[in-house]
């Protein structure tokens, strides 16, 4: 009889230990798959933001490509004038500041001095010298009008010159005929300290009055 109740006894104790055995496995097991289960849920988040994050970001590449685009259209349409910190030349002048009359013969070719000035932005021309040097390096256009002498008999020779180079001329020698005008244009690059200036040939002569006939303008068209 003893022994029949010890042995019930230990049947028992064996089965509550199985049942807590039991009991604790399940419950590490429902952990670790809600762990993983969460972990899951939480990548899959960070996921479609992510996702999101690039979908924005190559919206803004696009945007940022359309607005370089439009930039460099629009620096091609306007030039580099109207950029900040780029320098402003350009000038305009005419012969005489009053008066009238012939200006030469000399009998050496002699440089044209413009001494009535309508604008001299940047300070290049020099209304004492009749001479623009650059003070800036840059691709400048100069324009030069020549009025020829009021003889019956023209005799009128007027050239561009770069540093004692001829770059383009006006002139008037042949005919019967008076009060005949001319001009003529250049686009052409300088280096700093680079001299442009208009020169009367020898030996010839050249008419102007308060209808200022004969002009010598210039200005910059960009840095270089």
């Amino acid at each position: 009889m003893l022994a029949l109740c010890c042995f019930l006894c230990e049947a028992q104790i064996n089965d509550k230990v199985s049942q807590n055995v039991g009991s604790a496995c399940c419950s590490d097991t429902c952990s670790d798959t809600c762990s993983v289960v969460s972990v899951a849920q939480t990548l899959g988040a960070v996921g479609e933001k992510v996702s999101s994050m690039m979908d924005k970001i190559t919206l803004l590449e696009t945007k940022v490509q359309k607005t370089e685009t439009q930039m460099l259209e629009l620096q091609s349409i306007c030039g580099n004038l109207i950029l900040p910190g780029v320098p402003k030349v350009a000038f305009s002048a005419c012969l005489l500041k009053s008066g009238s009359g012939n200006t030469g013969p000399f009998t050496t070719a002699t440089t044209l001095k413009y001494k009535n000035v309508f604008s001299n932005i940047g300070s290049s021309y020099s209304p004492e010298t009749g001479i623009f040097t650059a003070l800036v390096k840059g691709v400048y256009f100069f324009r030069f009008s020549m009025f020829n002498n009021v003889n019956a008999t023209p005799s009128s020779v007027v050239s561009l010159m770069k540093n004692g180079v001829r770059l383009v001329s006006v002139w008037d020698t042949v005919g019967s005929d008076a009060n005949d005008m001319g001009s003529n244009a250049v686009v052409v690059s300088l280096e700093v300290g680079d001299r442009v200036y208009v020169e009367l040939a020898a030996n010839r002569l050249i008419y102007d009055d308060n209808m200022n006939y004969n002009t010598f303008s210039g200005f910059l068209l960009f840095t270089a």
